[in-house]
């Protein structure tokens, strides 16, 4: 597999790009209705929901996206993550790779909690 995978406690495969040229791909192949996640702040993996996700399954994959995220290695706090649609993505003439607009979102805290006891 091209990308960074794991499933949720609900066995819902997640799918996570490992860098831009990757997340360019991981962006391609996601349907329309799937959940995808990403940091506020630049410098994270999209994060990928496969089908219809529950609110554990997103939970546990916003926590996933923030451990992952130069936010969380750089400050050790709580991380924003924005929960969108796979249709709500966009991508202008000029964005660098690795770089999405998106219409509308909303925003998870991420507890720093969570993320130091996600075992993932």
């Amino acid at each position: 597999m091209k990308f960074r995978e794991f499933e949720t406690s609900s066995g819902k495969k997640v799918l996570v790009g490992k860098n831009a040229k990757n997340n360019e791909e991981l962006i391609e192949q996601i349907e329309k209705e799937e959940i995808v996640l990403h940091t506020a702040k630049p410098g994270s993996p999209f994060v990928n929901i496969k089908g219809e996700a529950n609110k554990k399954d997103v939970k546990e994959s916003a926590i996933f996206c923030a451990k992952k995220s130069h936010d969380w290695r750089d400050n050790k706090s709580d991380v924003n993550v924005h929960l969108f649609r796979g249709k709500d993505i966009y991508k202008e003439k000029g964005m660098k790779t690795g770089t999405f607009g998106v219409k509308k979102f909303k925003i998870i805290k991420v507890k720093k909690k969570d993320i130091n006891n996600f075992k993932k």
